[in-house]
């Protein structure tokens, strides 16, 4: 399945009904490295049947041989011990068959959502784009939780439930065939009913799926913009809104336990039916001397057991079908593939020394609507290129195609020669650094931040990286310096301290090429004069792209790039450009800029 453009199939609306078989080959591979515990696990489950099944038998004995025959007290011990020892037996398989089926239940699901997380952190920009971030985190929490309990106990289950019908039905014929037959009367329900049920559970389950991930969406977000919500006072609207939404979760779970409670309490009273036809018949065969009483009492003991393989057929049935959903959105992300991606004989980028050209580049987050019309700007190793330009012109999109974050639909993007499609991603990106307005800091300490990008940089590496961009003072000021933990997000933090530490983490790099993506717009102006201060001496010797509002940050680039509606309209020095009475670039600096230059 690809992920391209807005158009996959990532469909939470969708009810993808796959073939059984399908879903089993899916979660094959995941299975195979753990097949000897889990036949270990079979062994010791089917020796709990079998000594399930003997225990019956042993009663019929005990009754009809040393209770109302014989009265033998001797040999009603022996057999008392041979019950209790085959109960001990019973107890010990038991045990090892969770320990062996939980293992590798447990070992199998950690895989799953392991890949999943990784895949996830491989895929592209646009499949964020497209999907909340509440429905992702259902993927690899609900739906893999919903997946455990089959993996983990029900696929055995169901060829430890077969074993057990077949020796029951076998054991309930040599009892007596004509009591086995009237029990078999009742099958014809069971089929029925599950007939009735499998499509309805199957969408019940799937409806539960999707309410679940709206939730954890509203959730998120909620969370997340949990500083505009109070400042807009909006905290009762957005309750109501979650209200709403949890309602409806409430009620798709209700709907899908509804149906649960009837299917079993139904199968069982089948069950009742059946117990009390061979309690009937059985009884009259007493009664004329036919049968004995320990085989009736054998024989409903082991009807009994004939329709508890079968109400836990109906459970796995039941969890096979959430699961059967689960796997379905599971596998739905896993077999997304990143629209950027390593082409195939893609090789590494050499050391660059930061010559980047745009070539007839035209671009769309949705291909069929172009945003980036012909895109052509050369910059030389070492320039720095600022782009400006009104609000959605292009500028953020320009940075997203030279980051190779997307592939643009016409035209190429070079560095010193080099296509970017041509190259190995992690190859490109080892040799920029990134800065972004919205600066985005990971729980952990300062340290930890700062060499993200390097997590084997020394402690003298990451000093060096923090006194370039004038954070050392102020780390070194904080209670644990640079072990302060800085929390999620480093909401401890001020915005333009997270703003500095970013301008760290990517210079610990030593990027060739540095993009700074407005990343002074949200800092005060004390803290704009000390990343000021700092630039002359980052940017010496790398090619950098800067986006900006403010006039400091641009002036002094070397080439000044105008955008319009996706397209250059102007460029040049910034005074050249004011030069020009009727450009777009001197009414942003009569509207936006001037006034900076007064203050």
């Amino acid at each position: 399945m690809r992920g391209g453009g807005g158009r996959g199939r990532f469909d939470e609306e969708a009810l993808d009904v796959k073939v059984d078989v399908q879903v089993v080959k899916r979660i094959t591979p995941y299975i195979r490295p753990y097949v000897p515990h889990l036949l270990a696990g079979m062994f010791f489950m089917l020796a709990v049947s079998v000594t399930g099944l003997i225990q019956p038998l042993l009663m019929r004995r005990a009754i009809d041989t040393y209770i109302t025959q014989n009265k033998d007290i001797a040999g009603l011990t022996r057999i008392s011990l041979v019950y209790l020892a085959v109960y001990v037996l019973n107890w010990l398989c038991t045990y090892w068959q969770t320990y062996f089926v939980s293992w590798a239940g447990q070992n199998i699901i950690f895989n799953i959502r392991q890949n999943l997380f990784e895949h996830l952190q491989k895929l592209s920009f646009n499949f964020y784009d497209r999907i909340e971030v509440g429905r992702i985190m259902s993927r690899v929490t609900n739906d893999v939780n919903a997946l455990s309990e089959l993996v983990s106990s029900g696929i055995l289950n169901v060829i430890n439930d077969v074993f057990r019908l077949v020796g029951i039905i076998g054991i309930m014929l040599s009892l007596n065939w004509r009591l086995a037959l009237l029990t078999f009367t009742t099958l014809p329900f069971l089929v029925l009913l599950a007939t009735k049920f499998r499509w309805r559970m199957r969408r019940a389950y799937h409806e539960v799926r999707r309410k679940i991930a709206t939730v954890n969406a509203n959730l998120q977000e909620s969370i997340s913009g949990i500083r505009v919500v109070q400042s807009f006072t909006r905290e009762d609207t957005n309750a109501a809104r979650f209200d709403a939404t949890n309602a409806e979760n409430m009620q798709a779970n209700m709907q899908a336990a509804q149906l649960h409670s009837m299917f079993g309490p139904l199968v069982d009273l089948v069950g009742v039916v059946g117990v009390a036809m061979v309690l009937w018949y059985g009884g009259n065969l007493v009664r004329t001397g036919i049968l004995t009483v320990g085989t009736v009492y054998a024989f409903i003991n082991y009807v009994n057991q004939f329709y508890m393989p079968i109400r836990d057929l109906a459970q796995v049935y039941n969890t096979w079908q959430s699961a059967t959903v689960s796997i379905d959105r599971i596998f739905e992300v896993l077999e997304t593939e990143p629209e950027v991606q390593d082409a195939p004989g893609a090789y590494e980028l050499p050391p660059i020394d930061g010559r980047v050209v745009f070539d007839d580049v035209t671009f769309g987050y949705y291909p069929e609507r172009p945003i980036l019309h012909d895109i052509n700007l050369i910059a030389e190793p070492g320039q720095t290129i600022a782009l400006v330009g009104p609000t959605g012109a292009g500028k953020s999109s320009i940075i997203n195609l030279l980051s190779r974050f997307y592939d643009p639909q016409e035209g190429s993007i070079t560095i010193d020669g080099h296509d970017l499609r041509d190259v190995k991603l992690k190859s490109l990106h080892d040799q920029m650094g990134i800065v972004l307005q919205d600066t985005f800091l990971f729980s952990g300490t300062i340290r930890d931040n700062i060499c993200y990008g390097r997590p084997d940089a020394t402690d003298e590496e990451i000093y060096a990286a923090a006194r370039a961009v004038n954070a050392h003072e102020f780390i070194m000021r904080l209670p644990d310096g640079y072990n302060t933990e800085v929390h999620e997000r480093g909401a401890r933090l001020s915005i333009g301290q997270r703003q500095l530490i970013s301008f760290a983490r990517a210079l610990i790099c030593d990027p060739r090429i540095l993009i700074l993506d407005e990343a002074t717009s949200s800092v005060d102006a004390y803290t704009e004069v000390i990343i000021q201060q700092a630039l002359d001496r980052l940017l010496e010797g790398r090619t950098a792209f800067v986006i900006a509002h403010r006039l400091s940050t641009i002036r002094n680039a070397d080439k000044i790039i105008v955008i319009d509606q996706g397209r250059i309209v102007e460029q040049g020095t910034h005074e050249e450009l004011l030069e020009k009475p009727d450009g777009l670039y001197r009414l942003l600096y009569e509207m936006q800029y001037k006034h900076q230059e007064i203050a």
